[in-house]
């Protein structure tokens, strides 16, 4: 489930990280606007085990991560923990967090100083932050001595993007390079009113298209969204560079490094003045504004959804359609942008409790270049979770479904080397091209590169974290009327010292672009 994300999900674990007396996140060094991988999906699959790992101790992996928790977990994390005591000796325990929980949860582990060896972690995800306060070991020395094959698999374009002043604290997903935002939707009810995608390129243009579903398609929600899949957190956080944490973005098309606040900035207001308009209208689920990303996606699963806001990336309907069991279109709303964040936008780190750095990063090493684990890890054990329908190309087994399969997480674009995953039988041939051409197609951010280090106020993030629970998610679902209440949201910002985050900002990034 990524960066493969959103504005209203980064309030909920920044609030939770923060009220532990952390400071905000910041982004990580980008040394190349478009990264290429130095290897491709046909990387080997067997790994450079240690040749010595008959000598290992025993040892049992803990690895956090969010996610739902599949029924098949245990057998899963069995194959694993067989495969893995062969190549390092070595068991694995899989820890899913639901996303709801996450912050509280993840937040709990580091304050209770849990025992565990690795965690999930992004650029919108408190990266920068945990850095900061030393929750992850830095990886470099273990990189060079057990993670070889990963930084081969990477290349350097993505070790340099996932930097934290020069130095590693988490290896990056090998994915794509970019970020974009739109709609999923049913494709079966798309085809019955003769819908053209290509003629949506605005979001008034979803208006007439939303009105048909309300009146033709009883029972069925035009729009379903949720606290962190809304379109104003997506729109905006795919077409503004948050600069590492949305307290303070520049905007790509402005042409210039003004840091501004993002709650004033146009293409939010214009975004929340739509979803006010669409909720009076009742194309907006009731309860979009309290509602987690699970639940989203069981009543489009039930039927009773047509579209979903969503990140967007070349086949990302197929792996929807995939995860849900239902047949999905995609519509692109916004051109992909490449950010510093992107490098860092899904990442494993090793926890400063680990009781073994050495063997995480083995384990780490093998996501990147053993072909069976990673795929093993995705998408479950062959024959009961899937069959193979020709080389790396995936199908259910006859009888089961997305809906009833005991594995299918859809987490593909959270670890390793999603390139060197399979295919679903529904996704393009052609996928890891088109993510090529999607990653060279993007606008580059003038920020590219530039890294925000909050730690001059702190304090004022922390309080700013706090003030933005009351209104946003409301907000940016349409809830409330953003007339009213948009100009208070701001206000409880300020007076809560965003203005003072914004000018440390301005002066980092001013002092960062003199000197690249």
């Amino acid at each position: 489930m990524k960066k493969q994300f959103v504005i209203i999900l980064s309030l909920v674990v920044i609030l939770g990280v923060i009220l532990s007396g952390c400071g905000d996140s910041k982004n990580n060094n980008a040394s190349s606007p478009a990264a290429s991988p130095a290897e491709s999906s046909t990387s080997p699959s067997s790994s450079e085990e240690p040749s010595d790992s008959v000598k290992l101790d025993p040892y049992k992996l803990v690895m956090v991560y969010p996610g739902g928790n599949p029924k098949d977990l245990k057998l899963v994390e069995e194959e694993m923990s067989k495969y893995l005591t062969e190549k390092i000796n070595a068991t694995i325990e899989l820890k899913p967090i639901d996303w709801g929980a996450w912050a509280d949860k993840s937040n709990l582990m580091f304050t209770s100083n849990d025992k565990f060896d690795l965690i999930f972690t992004a650029a919108w995800l408190q990266y920068n932050s945990n850095v900061a306060k030393g929750q992850f070991l830095e990886l470099d020395k273990l990189i060079d001595q057990y993670g070889q094959g990963a930084k081969e698999t990477l290349g350097p374009d993505w070790i340099k993007g996932s930097q934290v002043n020069g130095h590693n604290y988490g290896l990056p997903t090998l994915k794509e390079f970019a970020g974009a935002a739109g709609l999923l939707f049913r494709k079966d009810l798309v085809e019955k009113y003769n819908i053209d995608l290509n003629a949506i390129n605005t979001m008034d243009d979803l208006t007439p298209i939303f009105q048909t579903i309300k009146d033709k398609e009883p029972g069925v929600t035009p729009l379903v969204q949720s606290l962190s899949l809304n379109l104003p957190g997506l729109i905006s956080g795919y077409s503004l560079d948050y600069l590492g944490d949305s307290y303070g973005v520049v905007d790509p098309d402005s042409g210039d490094l003004k840091v501004v606040n993002m709650f004033e900035t146009k293409k939010y207001t214009d975004a929340v003045q739509q979803m006010r308009k669409w909720n009076k209208a009742g194309f907006i689920n009731k309860d979009a504004s309290t509602i987690k990303d699970d639940q989203l996606y069981n009543v489009m699963k039930a039927g009773k959804g047509f579209a979903f806001a969503a990140s967007t990336k070349p086949g990302k309907n197929a792996e929807m359609s995939t995860q849900l069991g239902v047949d999905l279109l995609q519509k692109d709303l916004i051109k992909p942008q490449t950010t510093t964040s992107e490098a860092s936008g899904a990442m494993l780190a090793i926890s400063r409790t680990s009781g073994n750095p050495e063997r995480a990063m083995m384990f780490l090493n093998l996501l990147y270049t053993d072909q069976y684990l990673i795929n093993l890890l995705d998408f479950g054990i062959e024959g009961k979770h899937y069959v193979k329908s020709a080389d790396n190309v995936l199908d259910f087994p006859e009888g089961v479904t997305a809906q009833t399969s005991g594995y299918n997480p859809g987490a593909a674009w959270m670890f390793g080397n999603q390139l060197n995953t399979y295919l679903w039988s529904n996704e393009d041939p052609n996928k890891w091209n088109k993510f090529k051409e999607f990653n060279d197609s993007s606008t580059k951010s003038l920020a590219l590169g530039f890294v925000w280090d909050p730690t001059n106020v702190k304090n004022e993030v922390a309080a700013v974290a706090n003030a933005r629970t009351e209104f946003s998610g409301a907000i940016q679902t349409g809830t409330i009327d953003p007339d009213k209440f948009l100009p208070q949201f701001n206000q409880k910002l300020k007076d809560a010292g965003l203005d003072k985050i914004i000018e440390e900002k301005q002066k980092q990034l001013d002092a960062w672009a003199q000197n690249k």
